[in-house]
């Protein structure tokens, strides 16, 4: 008796460890042989679009954590209640049915949930004893493998909903269009009853008596244990609102595309997707391009394209690659945002911004749109006039070629190309193959890859990525142009008047047009509120249309589209624009830009860039001593001798004048003694007193005190240290400098007149 007990206690030890080390061995997870849908949604769970699976299934793969616990109840409520206790298949069950069957003639089920998850992936034909048997006998290879949460959850993603549904996560999303986590109890138990028969009971019939009846069934069992919920009786007794296949989202169409694609691409699994994108956004967008294009359709216009982006995170919110996804007359289902185009003069601000950091310009700096060469290159204007003097702001915002150009031919490390690289802009053909042209977009670039650079202008120049995806940030990476010249370009884009209004746009709104060359491709791109936003017109087929001109094409839509935001309360986040801390604002000679002269009559504020910013004394005004009697120009003085201010324009620029019917008065011929009269002393420098060596500790605030003597206490004294400017003083007042490293510096100060000093001085840091 005891050697028997003995072998029993064995034998069953030993049938234990087997059964541990089955369990224990590796085996794949039960979802990793089958094949899923992708869901994607917006940034707030809306439904964007649900792909079918490989095998032309609606399946998705949902983590029994993210289901509406009320609908595992139910399941095994009305499926299997003694699912946690038994090892895969009810014997009870099994011999009652087999009874019922052979016996009395009344088919009856006894399959658990293992057993009709193992029927399902297995493929198993269980219609007959055979059948049977095999499927009994993978619910307990189940059971042994793997654990009872394993297999509830690959049954709730398997189970049959009619039709090519299956899994109550695909099943949720095409008949309710929600998620599984957030259906309502009534919709549980329609999930919880309907895969006993989906033929009978499927969602996709209008009218489904038997699935009201077993409902109604599982509700009254439901009550004896949840007898609160009683006040969902009337819902139960409904059928519900509910939808079929045909009614499934297919939104943001481009968007979806390309993520499907990417998330195949990368991961080549199932996957749930949360997109950054804003549905209320996205929907404004399409009524918006919509309705422009059937207003100008008669112009030719049939096509545009559009992108939104958030400029705190860099997220796409909107996206539009084409007027119509479904419109194959315009080829709608090609992507506009990725699609190379030349970008026309949207990239100017950035040569613009360039030039602000390399020392060549400031915002009023006057510049010559003139006839000009550039080697065998002679540009000219979209209108095919010349203004002549210009200031920078306002070369940006009439978009002059000229003055672009000019800029352009100086810039250096980098230049346009060099910048455009470091940006990431790809498939460029090498720099000798644009040349200057690049400047007029004589180059190719995608919308996404123009959107990231007003991106990097939103954001103090910093380059960063774009992200399609909810729940990742835009990576910031290095800043290819300067907090202070990023601020000063969007200031000088926000000048720029709507073309409806012939003014600025209020709220502010920093934009620019392009338009290419042959009338293939209008632009705008900007920065309004929390966005930013770039519009395309044009046609896929590269066909040319003269509308297409940025700001009477693009910019109307861009517009439109910034208003409709506005107006339904979609700003965002709003930004708080303070200039950049090292930013100063300078006063300057209106006509000439440059540091207002004694002579100056008008005098504007521009921002500045202390240590680069070109800033020289304006010899543009002229005093000269006229002879009252003959009008000749004198060194004489005395009661017949007047002074007169005259302005030096270049030749070039007096011809200009003189075209426009504008002419200028020509300063009189200079006596042969003006040029050997010796000026008066220029401004002395007192300190940094002269070869002395200056150290300083520290612990102490780190400046030195700069003063100099002139003529008068009232005029100005203008300090450039290595070339670069550092502030203005009065008469005998005290100017401090903070050297802001050890070394020899020249200093140098100028009076209002342009005459000029300079001294060397060195700085030491002691402990």
């Amino acid at each position: 008796m005891y050697s028997r007990f003995k072998t029993f206690i064995i034998l069953t030890s030993l049938f234990a460890l087997v059964l541990v080390a089955i369990r224990l061995f590796p085996h794949p997870a039960l979802k990793d042989s089958l094949l899923f849908s992708t869901a994607i949604y917006d940034q707030n769970g809306e439904l964007l679009r649900l792909s079918l699976a490989p095998d032309e299934q609606y399946r998705l793969w949902v983590p029994l954590e993210e289901m509406n616990p009320r609908l595992i109840e139910a399941v095994q409520l009305y499926e299997d209640q003694w699912f946690e206790w038994h090892p895969g298949i009810n014997p009870i069950a099994l011999t009652r049915a087999a009874l019922s069957t052979y016996f009395k003639g009344s088919r009856q089920g006894a399959s658990t949930l293992t057993m009709q998850l193992a029927r399902r992936y297995y493929r198993i034909q269980s219609q007959n004893i055979g059948g049977k048997i095999q499927q009994i006998a993978a619910a307990i290879w189940l059971e042994i493998r793997y654990s009872k949460k394993e297999i509830l959850e690959a049954y709730l993603n398997l189970a049959p909903y009619g039709a090519n549904v299956e899994g109550v996560g695909a099943a949720s999303l095409v008949f309710f269009h929600k998620p599984v986590k957030n259906l309502t109890l009534t919709e549980v138990l329609s999930l919880a009853v309907i895969p006993q028969n989906p033929n009978k009971r499927g969602l996709q019939k209008k009218i489904q008596a038997d699935l009201l009846t077993a409902r109604k069934r599982l509700y009254q069992t439901w009550l004896e244990s949840h007898p609160q919920d009683k006040k969902y009786q009337s819902d139960i007794k409904t059928r519900g609102h509910s939808f079929i296949i045909k009614d499934l989202p297919f939104r943001a169409p481009h968007l979806t595309d390309y993520l499907l694609k990417k998330n195949e691409i990368e991961t080549g699994n199932d996957k749930q997707i949360y997109s950054s994108l804003d549905l209320k956004l996205q929907n404004s967008l399409e009524r918006i391009l919509e309705q422009y294009i059937e207003q100008n359709r008669s112009k030719g216009i049939h096509n545009a394209a559009a992108l939104l982006i958030d400029r705190h995170s860099g997220q796409v919110k909107a996206l539009l690659g084409s007027a119509n996804y479904f419109d194959k007359e315009i080829d709608g289902q090609v992507n506009g945002v990725f699609a190379k185009r030349s970008p026309g003069s949207t990239l100017k601000p950035f040569i613009y911004g360039l030039g602000l950091d390399q020392g060549i310009l400031h915002p009023l700096t006057v510049l010559k749109d003139t006839p000009t060469s550039f080697g065998p290159f002679t540009p000219e204007n979209f209108d095919g006039s010349f203004v002549g003097p210009i200031t920078a702001q306002d070369a940006l915002i009439r978009s002059r070629n000229i003055p672009a150009m000019t800029i352009s031919a100086k810039l250096s490390q980098p230049n346009l190309y060099e910048f455009l690289k470091k940006a990431q802009v790809h498939q460029m053909a090498s720099e000798q193959h644009y040349g200057l042209a690049l400047t007029l977009g004589g180059g190719e670039i995608s919308m996404l890859e123009l959107a990231r650079l007003y991106l990097m202008l939103a954001n103090g120049g910093k380059f960063q990525s774009i992200s399609f995806l909810k729940d990742q940030k835009s990576a910031t990476q290095q800043s290819l142009i300067s907090e202070e010249a990023s601020f000063i370009v969007l200031k000088m884009l926000e000048r720029n008047p709507r073309p409806d209004l012939e003014s600025p746009a209020k709220p502010a709104v920093a934009w620019k047009t392009g338009t290419s060359w042959g009338f293939r491709d209008a632009w705008t791109a900007g920065v309004f509120d929390s966005y930013v936003l770039v519009v395309w017109t044009g046609n896929f087929n590269n066909e040319g249309n003269p509308v297409f001109i940025g700001v009477q094409t693009a910019a109307p839509l861009f517009f439109k589209i910034v208003d409709a935001i506005r107006a339904q309360g979609l700003r965002g986040k709003l930004v708080q624009e303070t200039p950049p801390p090292k930013l100063k604002l300078m006063e300057v000679c209106t006509a000439s830009g440059d540091l207002p002269n004694a002579w100056c009559p008008e005098r504007s504020w521009t921002w500045f860039i202390p240590g680069k910013s070109p800033i020289k004394v304006s010899s543009l005004h002229r005093a000269i001593n006229i002879d009252t009697r003959s009008g000749k120009a004198t060194c004489e003085t005395g009661p017949h001798v007047k002074t007169e201010v005259y302005e030096y324009w270049p030749s070039d620029v007096q011809q200009l004048f003189r075209q426009a019917g504008m002419p200028r008065r020509s300063p009189p011929p200079l006596p042969d003694c003006a040029q050997r009269q010796k000026f008066s002393q220029g401004p002395q420098i007192l300190k940094p007193k002269y070869n002395t060596r200056y150290l300083i500790e520290l612990s102490k605030t780190r400046s030195i005190n700069l003063q100099a003597s002139v003529k008068s206490t009232e005029e100005r004294i203008y300090w450039f240290i290595e070339n670069g400017y550092v502030g203005q003083s009065l008469g005998d007042e005290i100017l401090n400098w903070s050297p802001p490293k050890p070394g020899t510096y020249q200093l140098r100060a100028i009076d209002s007149q342009g005459q000029s000093t300079s001294r060397e001085v060195t700085i030491e840091f002691v402990p």
